[in-house]
């Protein structure tokens, strides 16, 4: 009893008290004490995110039947260092989201998980992209990301002039920094909505992802500008405008130029990744050399969740697209809901009270420039109104690029906190408006106009077989996957209600479906010999196999010897007892 009230004294007081548990932890890793605390802080820090972006996003989607990405952006900005976060807590004996004196109002540790974790984001979107859609819409997704940039810039910069007494000229580093800030859209949130409705390779899925990423790349090439812009403005210097255009011109390069090698290159890529051999092994290469090339669009001026985007994309063709998703499933379901969380701390209410009614007219002005320049163009280039307005509010919500031109601006000068506050309210607003809009105009028909057929339609080859029970056809489609998996083809099982599978290797792609008590299996004309060939060789040997069954003994006489040894199991047993 004296052990077991020691036991409990001494875990109470580890428990409350911070010293102790910042020098235990920094003692044992051999650092430094202040490094010790911190990552006790930040781990107490991850374990209050993940579990409030958790809780929130589940009572958000199965309660008020929202997006999860709504929920876990008000975990943040209830858990955050602008509300419950400052408080102190009594396990560290100070806030556990204390309010640094940076732009940024969450720790450098923390933010950078959240940049972790919107490349991973951003990566898989690039993952579920089909790649021919995408390149069928992707001229439709310039047209739309280029309309919404120059129509929610000047929507923005206008409304600067109009409504703020501060800012009297178009070219002010003021209005032009908030012009900047509407053109900017969060694709993360964008993707994560379009993958949980499935909708991410429709005609108004991959438009919006084209529109988005080149919105963001112009988004950064005009950031580039304004700032140098501004720079020169706040100096009282000239602006050399050759030297502001040479920036652009290397920015706009490098995604470009990464894009076409990107896709290129992959079946080079593809076949470098799988030397190691291990799926898993593959996946984190994989997310490796995402992380590189987010890291390479960082120093070219553009930001990393580009990169990141590009290298999902040039890997969506491949045959282990699939498998690399399904791999990083658990990395996503991880640090995803973290980016939100974190987002969502961002949002400073105090600083929204003195420019409330600016930040309500700015707010509109830049939804009404991405509805407008967005879905405009969509209605002249084959979307019906209904795929127009899913356009629109897919370009809608700003994240992580508005927050960054936003920190580049008031570490700069060239915005006041309370301007900052408005671009976080903006933020706010906006990302609340467009998952629920988004996700009502997702529920419908068709978006466009005339639906177009794929091509070589006509040139598919089916072949269905049919057994006299499910048990003999869930036998034979499990023999055929894994005849395919010895052949080294990816086997993927879709995320549907039906047993649906994608079978991939090199440009072979084979669809095997199970409907009732038959298997049909689809593929194109090319891959017919292929698909045929396996599946008579499981045929042949699921024959062999009931010809030796028809050999054992009858099922009748195998019971009956099962059951009499059975009862004399038990006479031996009780003979014994007695």
């Amino acid at each position: 009893m004296k052990k077991r009230t020691r036991n409990r004294v001494l875990f109470f007081f580890i428990l409350f008290s911070p010293q102790l548990v910042s020098a235990a932890s920094a003692s044992s890793s051999g650092q430094p004490p202040e490094v010790g605390h911190l990552m006790v802080r930040l781990v107490f820090q991850l374990a209050l995110l993940i579990l409030s972006t958790r809780v929130m996003g589940i009572i958000f989607s199965r309660y008020l039947k929202m997006p999860k990405v709504l929920g876990e952006l008000t975990a943040g900005m209830i858990i955050g260092p602008y509300a419950l976060g400052r408080f102190v807590l009594p396990l560290l004996g100070e806030p556990l989201f204390p309010l640094p004196s940076t732009a940024i109002p969450v720790s450098p540790e923390l933010y950078g998980f959240a940049i972790v974790a919107s490349i991973i984001l951003l990566f898989m979107a690039g993952l579920e992209t089909d790649l021919p859609t995408f390149l069928r819409f992707s001229g439709v997704g310039s047209v739309v990301g280029v309309g919404g940039v120059v129509l929610s810039f000047i929507f923005g910069d206008l409304s600067a002039v109009i409504f703020l007494g501060s800012v009297d000229s178009f070219f002010s580093p003021t209005a032009l920094f908030l012009g900047t800030l509407c053109t900017a859209t969060s694709v993360g949130i964008t993707a994560r909505i379009l993958s949980e409705k499935r909708k991410m390779s429709s005609p108004e899925g991959v438009t919006i992802l084209a529109g988005a990423v080149l919105d963001d790349v112009l988004g950064i090439i005009l950031l580039a500008v304004v700032v140098g812009i501004a720079r020169v403005q706040v100096s009282g210097g000239a602006v050399a405008w050759d030297r502001i255009g040479l920036i652009a011109v290397k920015a706009f390069g490098f995604w470009l130029v990464c894009t076409v090698l990107g896709i290129i290159l992959a079946p080079k890529i593809t076949r470098t990744l799988k030397w190691f051999r291990s799926p898993d092994a593959m996946a984190g290469a994989a997310l490796g050399l995402a992380l590189l090339l987010a890291g390479l669009s960082e120093m070219a001026g553009l930001a990393m969740i580009v990169g990141a985007y590009v290298m999902g994309l040039s890997l969506s063709r491949t045959d282990m697209a699939h498998e690399l998703h399904r791999r990083l499933r658990g990395v996503y379901q991880f640090l995803v809901p973290l980016f939100f969380g974190v987002m969502g701390m961002m949002v400073n209410f105090g600083a929204m009270r003195s420019v409330l009614l600016f930040g309500l007219i700015y707010s509109a002005a830049a939804i009404t420039g991405k509805l407008l320049g967005c879905g405009v163009p969509a209605l002249f280039l084959g979307f019906n109104l209904r795929g127009a307005l899913r356009i629109g509010a897919g370009m809608l919500p700003r994240g992580e690029v508005t927050l960054i031109i936003a920190g580049i601006g008031l570490s700069s000068g060239a915005i006041s906190q309370d301007i900052f506050g408005v671009a976080i309210m903006t933020l706010l607003i906006a990302s609340i408006i467009a998952p629920p809009l988004l996700t009502r105009s997702l529920a419908g028909g068709s978006g466009l106009r005339k639906e177009k057929k794929e091509k070589r339609e006509e040139e598919a080859v089916q072949i269905e077989l049919k057994f006299p029970s499910i048990q003999i056809a869930e036998f034979l489609a499990s023999r055929v996957r894994q005849a395919f998996r010895d052949e080294e083809f990816f086997v993927h099982h879709l995320d549907t209600e039906q047993p649906i599978y994608q079978i991939r290797k090199d440009n072979i792609a084979i669809t095997l479906r199970r409907l009732e008590s038959n298997l049909v299996l689809r593929t194109n004309k090319e891959n017919e010999a292929v698909m045929r060939l396996i599946l008579l060789e499981e045929i042949l040997e699921l024959k062999e196999l009931l010809d030796g069954v028809k050999k054992m003994k009858s099922p009748d006489s195998m019971g009956s010897d099962l059951l009499s040894g059975l009862f004399r199991e038990g006479e031996d047993k009780g003979k014994k007892d007695i």
